[in-house]
């Protein structure tokens, strides 16, 4: 079976009203779908209003205020449903979709799709650099933050913190780790299944070091997709 980076693959962004996944709204989102040699083949934009008013802190990160969302940006269902629909497409056609940080680009379309009706992702495979940086390097020092790995990995990232730029940066970090890393050279759909392993594992990590000096700290290791807040509406 053919490894991931041999195949046509997609990456996927938002950008968002705030850092809680499950509160958060889209303002803007990107997939970016290439061929197997790495070529951009389909690129995807929206610009949604997401019915709120987007924070300050939050225009500032990705540049999209509240008054330019709703001037020019479509209805939050419309682009809900269409950004779920290009995703399922390539979920149906075997393309893995590629995210940074996925947990949280997963978890907010996920209260969304449920916030309008939108029928819920399979959600596989997906691919996540940042679990994976965090498994084959894991005594790296630093930031883990996009910027930060792809200033490492040498993949120009202009308009960071636009979902575009982001998508298509993702995607090209992950082609050089895992020319750096060859365990990451595997079918997409054993690859998915290892990080939701590892997704587990740092969690549960992470939380043992946070209770040294917070002992009510809880992380969740849930990975693509954090479940909603209260379990009795029902799973994502």
């Amino acid at each position: 079976m053919s490894t991931w980076n041999t195949l046509p693959r997609a990456a996927f962004d938002l950008e968002t009203t705030g850092r809680n996944s499950r509160a958060a709204r889209i303002v803007t989102a990107s997939v970016t779908l290439v061929d197997a040699s790495g070529n951009v083949i389909r690129e995807h934009e929206w610009l949604a209003d997401p019915g709120i008013e987007i924070p300050a802190e939050a225009s500032e990160v990705h540049g999209i205020t509240t008054e330019h969302a709703r001037s020019h940006g479509r209805p939050a269902p419309e682009v809900t449903r269409e950004l779920a629909g290009v995703l399922q497409e390539l979920f149906d056609d075997g393309v893995p979709v590629i995210a940074f940080n996925a947990s949280y680009d997963f978890t907010v379309l996920a209260a969304e799709s449920a916030r309008y009706g939108v029928p819920q992702l399979s959600r596989f495979p997906v691919l996540d650099p940042y679990i994976m940086n965090k498994q084959v390097d894991r005594y790296r020092k630093g930031k883990r933050t996009l910027t930060a790995l792809c200033e490492e990995y040498g993949v120009d990232l202009e308009n960071a913190h636009t979902s575009a730029a982001d998508a298509l940066a993702t995607l090209r970090m992950l082609d050089a780790m895992a020319g750096k890393f060859p365990k990451l050279r595997l079918p997409a759909s054993q690859l998915h299944q290892l990080q939701t392993d590892w997704a587990v594992s740092q969690a549960a990590d992470f939380q043992q070091y946070l209770r040294k000096t917070k002992p009510a700290a809880v992380i969740e290791g849930d990975w693509p997709v954090l479940p909603p807040e209260d379990a009795s509406r029902g799973d994502f």
